[in-house]
């Protein structure tokens, strides 16, 4: 049997995992969204707000690639999480099981909370499909299959132009890995199809979104250990040839936001091997960044993050903990230096 002793420094050394994080003076707080699930593993998460609080998503199963592999979803209602639900579980119309990958939310038009994400074997096999609640995600409608060749958002979310397009930072794996953002007016049903080039050596994926005024700017996944960035002056219909930016990227995940005040964070794997640390940085252009903190330094897996800022201008990140759960940080943007 556990003596006293030993059981209330596990609890202090859980504890101190969980709000170490609040050591720096922007982090308002840091948490597991849950503690125990009916999955092992779980990965690739998504958050939003909608009119009743915030949303979370990710895939939980056996393992990544798994046919067992679902969406789950959260919900904040400004007090605590609620358990995880099964929100798309991709057994298909004959019965046969795909998994299921990179959950992406989007709040759209009042009470139209949509659930972008991809089902099949592989992400060089993968299609694109979409589920949309009017309640705040609290109930799905069935799945759809988007249009022909679109996958939509591929990890990050969309970003809504002023003329009403829905701006998706998409990519393919199936003939090397590329960039290509989706204009899309019907989320997905249709949309214009962009290419982003990139120099034939640099393997690319998963965009992220910046705006920049009238400037829109896309920051990469790519396999040179550097982040990867490319511009536009259309508002996406064309886009600058991707270059190599000077932040390091070990082949993981990343994703910004574009914050009220003008400034712009990153959340990123700041190191060019691993998964860990896991940082934040801000720029002032998009061209010159500047790390804040680390949101974790221990050995492990800390990936594939999320980051929005919401109406009261807080600043929300979730990231994949060691595979086994889903962290949820909550940041003061107005206490970030520049």
């Amino acid at each position: 049997m556990l003596s006293l002793r030993t059981c209330s420094i596990g609890v202090l050394l859980l504890l101190w995992s969980i709000c170490r994080g609040a050591e720096h003076p922007a982090v308002v707080k840091s948490q597991f969204i849950y503690q125990t699930a009916s999955f092992p593993e779980c990965h690739a998460s998504t958050i939003v707000q909608t009119p009743e609080g915030l949303v979370a998503a990710w895939f939980g199963g056996t393992r990544e690639k798994a046919p067992d592999v679902c969406i789950y979803a959260a919900r904040h209602d400004g007090k605590a999480w609620s358990a995880p639900e099964l929100v798309a579980d991709c057994v298909q119309s004959d019965g046969k099981r795909h998994p299921c990958w990179n959950p992406v939310l989007f709040q759209g038009r009042p009470g139209e909370l949509v659930l972008f994400y991809k089902v099949g074997p592989s992400p060089s096999t993968w299609w694109g499909m979409r589920k949309v609640s009017t309640d705040h995600g609290r109930t799905w409608s069935a799945a759809v299959r988007l249009g022909k060749d679109i996958l939509g958002p591929i990890k990050n979310k969309p970003v809504l132009l002023g003329d009403g397009t829905l701006l998706c930072g998409s990519s393919t794996e199936h003939d090397g890995w590329r960039v290509h953002m989706e204009r899309t007016r019907d989320l997905g049903d249709s949309a214009e199809l962009v290419p982003v080039a990139a120099d034939a050596s640099i393997r690319v994926i998963q965009p992220t979104i910046l705006v920049w005024g009238d400037r829109l700017q896309i920051l990469c996944r790519t396999d040179r250990k550097k982040i990867g960035s490319a511009w536009s002056d259309d508002g996406g219909r064309s886009w600058s040839k991707l270059d190599l930016i000077d932040l390091p990227n070990p082949n993981a995940g990343i994703d910004a936001v574009s914050l009220k005040d003008g400034r712009a964070l990153l959340v990123f794997n700041n190191t060019p091997t691993g998964r860990s640390p896991l940082s934040l940085a801000v720029s002032a252009d998009g061209k010159a960044w500047k790390t804040l903190l680390d949101l974790e330094t221990a050995s492990g897996e800390y990936s594939y993050p999320a980051i929005i800022q919401a109406s009261d201008g807080l600043v929300h990140v979730t990231y994949t903990w060691k595979r086994q759960r889903i962290r949820h940080v909550v940041i003061d943007a107005a206490k970030l230096p520049s």
